[in-house]
């Protein structure tokens, strides 16, 4: 069976440069999972002594703070600058991008619209900048449901969306709104990783998708490798894949969530290797 990686894969800017502060730093607490993969937030804890807290809450007599990738809400990081605490902000430059004009265009009058998961802590964050709250949805079905007032309209969207689905919300607001500002904030690793996956899943037998499981973007790369390859299959480790999915195959793809680093990938891919079918 051949194993071919995607074009496009792994570990993305904001993810790279959140785990190389946690690695400088060390000794430290990030608020919130630095990252949504767990394997590698326990190398962090065990090779650079950074510890996870579920919330500020956890964070009275520690000495360094972290903040997360996906960004905490903003009074929290208020609360945070304001303490005794030092704080070393990595929240990826993406997503204060999306928090940063939430706050703009709410004090400029703009109800804000967010496309994306409500409960993801990046959408919590962000949403947390929108001056007089905002209204967050997945579809363009919840978008019918929400009581939108206009007639100015603002519109980002969660970072590890599907443009094809962001694209659809837009529409729909372009057309029953008087003035709608539209502004993608979908970062680019996620064009490129979902692009390079659907290209291999076009192609393969049996698709490999790596990553948490609880990470939005490494959910999307899985939801658009079923849709052209329905043998497609999420692991964390190499303890997750079952040979039966290989039976029969030829051409086996490889592709990785943005939170995915090199190891973890490099050591699936070798246990893949190993299977005979």
């Amino acid at each position: 069976m051949q194993i071919k990686l995607a074009t496009s894969y792994g570990f993305c800017f904001g993810v790279k440069r959140a785990i190389k502060i946690a690695e400088n730093t060390q000794n430290a607490s990030t608020i919130g999972p630095l990252i949504h993969n767990n394997e590698e937030i326990n190398r962090l804890k065990e090779n650079f002594n950074v510890k996870t807290l579920h919330d500020i809450s956890e964070a009275k007599g520690i000495e360094k703070a972290i903040i997360r990738t996906h960004g905490i809400p903003k009074k929290d990081l208020e609360t945070l600058l304001k303490s005794d605490v030092e704080v070393i902000n990595a929240t990826c430059p993406y997503v204060t991008k999306p928090q940063e004009i939430c706050e703009k265009m709410s004090m400029e009058g703009y109800e804000i619209v967010i496309f994306g998961d409500a409960n993801h802590p990046e959408v919590k964050g962000v949403e947390s900048y929108a001056i007089h709250g905002a209204i967050v949805v997945q579809s363009v079905e919840e978008l019918k449901q929400a009581k939108i007032k206009g007639p100015k309209i603002a519109v980002v969207s969660q970072t590890t969306r599907k443009i094809t689905e962001f694209l659809e919300i837009t529409n729909y607001l372009e057309l029953h709104f008087k003035e709608v500002r539209v502004f993608n904030t979908i970062c680019n690793a996620t064009f490129e990783n979902q692009d390079a996956a659907k290209e291999l899943a076009k192609e393969a037998d049996v698709v490999i998708v790596i990553g948490g499981k609880n990470s939005s973007n490494t959910k999307q790369l899985h939801s658009i490798c079923k849709e052209y390859c329905i043998d497609s299959f999420l692991v964390e480790s190499e303890k997750d894949l079952d040979t039966k999915w290989f039976l029969g195959k030829k051409l086996c793809g490889v592709t990785a969530g943005a939170s995915t680093p090199d190891w973890i990938i490099e050591k699936i891919v070798g246990k893949i290797s190993e299977i005979k079918v």
